[in-house]
């Protein structure tokens, strides 16, 4: 009882700030109790069962609440143990076996054992597990080469695939592949993700809709307690009223700072941080339907956006031009070649009265805040105007982060209509997610995958499939490499920039850092 009496005084007073800062119309500040941090988020969560959402908005909270059997090393992106002690791998590539680490224990008291495992993966991957009917399971994707999942013994899971897959360690990193309670879905069905249980360092309190979510300290969390004895993540969708809330001390930390902000924080009072990552933020181009289906105007589309304004005027120099499809935070496997597409006006007209489209009107779908997406609408106004003045009209139509996904997502408008052009971006944990997820013509979305432009080149197609095949690294590298080169001339997106993650605390908080997985591990904060 005394834990939910502070966290809600908590709630209330991080939600109310009285009085004003003398000639800034800023609430002053209210502080926050000592060992509670409050959390600006982006935007509030679809759910917060980790097999059934995609945003990292949601991540950022999920990773608190739950483990994985690996977990990436702090600082990288290299695979460690997590629940899971020790793992094996056979030498064709095709069975993994796991140790499970002794004694762990779900928040709601039942055990962490092989039976747990393997009702995970089954829930996801088999259409006819009796609690299959709690997702969707958008990234279901990641373990699709899983054949079985075994429970050997009460300690040891035994994952069985089709064929060799490179990035199973990895996607078993990232939140689709962390582990609920099998019980708790059973008691919650498809209200699970409204109910999460899991074995991490925090453990669920409540959801307030559109208000926050609440977490505790978990005291007996396998890795070490945490100092801290709640996090409460707010949704802040706007991203003034974050920054306002992070100068009146309503928030202690304020995720995805926007550029022109930046500047109210370098002071004593504050600590910024940034983190370089495997992120792109990009255009998708509607390959099949309208406009966009001629290459020469997706080309053209790639030659109109001065990106570098974008980076520079507008992102005031938190990221970089993209050159394709392929992050360069994936340095191994990454084109460094392979140039991006200037800033060339002149020839995106030429191209466009070329393919007879001068003129012609095309939607653009944006969000006014989500995911990755810093300063949406300044970008997407800069990216309109750019259009225009080649002989592209944009239509822009804005929209809250779920609702804008709800959208995109399938690639169509409400009336079924195919949706010429959308803001999006990608952080991911192997150069296989993104273009095995938004490039293939199996990921088409009539075909339960991301490619919401509806592109298709078979040898797209195969390239993906050997890379994710091969077990030798300098073997993917090559074919991700030729992948890239041919999506780059292809265009079906507009490739603008990876952006440098960022975020801000105030001076009551210490031992934060920023992940190159782009998620928020609150373990260590400590918060005075």
């Amino acid at each position: 009882m005394a834990k939910f009496s502070l966290t809600r005084r908590a709630l209330l007073i991080s939600g109310v700030a009285t009085g004003v800062l003398a000639g800034t119309g800023l609430p002053s500040m209210a502080a926050t109790p000592p060992g509670v941090l409050v959390v600006g988020q982006i935007a509030e969560p679809k759910a917060l069962d980790p097999a059934a959402v995609t945003a990292v908005n949601d991540f950022r909270i999920l990773m608190n609440i739950y483990d994985g059997l690996v977990r990436y090393k702090s600082g990288t992106l290299e695979v460690e143990p997590a629940l899971a002690e020790s793992w094996t791998i056979s030498e064709d590539g095709k069975t993994y076996v796991f140790k499970l680490r002794p004694g762990v224990k779900f928040h709601d008291g039942t055990p962490l054992d092989a039976e747990a495992v393997k009702f995970n993966f089954d829930r996801m991957l088999d259409e006819n597990h009796p609690y299959h009917h709690t997702g969707p399971f958008p990234l279901a994707f990641f373990f699709s080469s899983v054949d079985t999942v075994e429970a050997s013994d009460a300690s040891t899971v035994t994952f069985t695939l089709k064929e060799p897959y490179a990035p199973f360690l990895s996607n078993l990193a990232y939140p689709t592949g962390l582990i609920v309670s099998p019980e708790a879905v059973k008691t919650s069905d498809k209200d699970f993700g409204r109910n999460p249980v899991g074995t991490g360092p925090f453990t669920f309190k409540e959801w307030r809709p559109n208000e926050a979510v609440v977490v505790e300290g978990n005291p007996d969390y396998w890795d070490g307690a945490t100092s801290l004895k709640a996090v409460i993540f707010r949704p802040i969708t706007d991203a003034n009223t974050r920054v306002a809330e992070m100068l009146s001390g309503g928030i202690d930390l304020m995720v995805e700072v926007p550029p022109v902000a930046l500047k109210e924080f370098q002071n004593d009072k504050y600590h910024l941080v940034e983190q370089a990552g495997p992120h792109l933020w990009f255009l998708i181009l509607d390959c099949a339907k309208g406009p966009f289906k001629d290459k020469r105007v997706r080309q053209a589309a790639n030659y109109a956006i001065n990106k570098e304004a974008i980076v520079n005027d507008v992102l005031e120099g938190t990221a970089t031009v993209a050159n394709g499809p392929t992050p360069a935070a994936f340095a191994w496997a990454h084109d460094d070649q392979l140039k991006p597409y200037p800033y060339d006006p002149e020839k995106a007209k030429a191209l466009i009265k070329e393919a007879g489209v001068e003129g012609q009107e095309v939607t653009f779908y944006v969000t006014d805040g989500g995911s990755g997406m810093l300063d949406p609408v300044p970008m997407a106004t800069a990216i309109q105007a750019d259009l225009k003045a080649v002989g592209l009209n944009a239509k822009i139509e804005t929209f809250e982060w779920n609702t804008f996904l709800g959208k995109v997502n399938p690639g169509l408008d409400a009336k079924g209509q195919h949706v010429d052009m959308a803001e999006m971006a990608w952080m991911t944990n192997d150069p296989d997610t993104l273009p095995y997820l938004a490039l293939r013509t199996d990921a088409w979305p009539d075909k339960g995958g991301f490619n919401s432009g509806y592109y298709s080149n078979p040898e797209v197609d195969k390239l993906l499939e050997e890379a994710r095949t091969a077990t030798d690294q300098s073997k993917r590298a090559e074919l991700y490499k030729k992948m890239q080169q041919i999506v780059h001339d292809d265009a079906p997106w507009v490739f603008v920039a990876n952006w440098k993650q960022n975020a801000v605390t105030n001076d009551k908080v210490s031992d934060f850092t920023l992940q190159p997985s782009f998620f928020l591990l609150l373990k260590d904060v400590k918060k005075a």
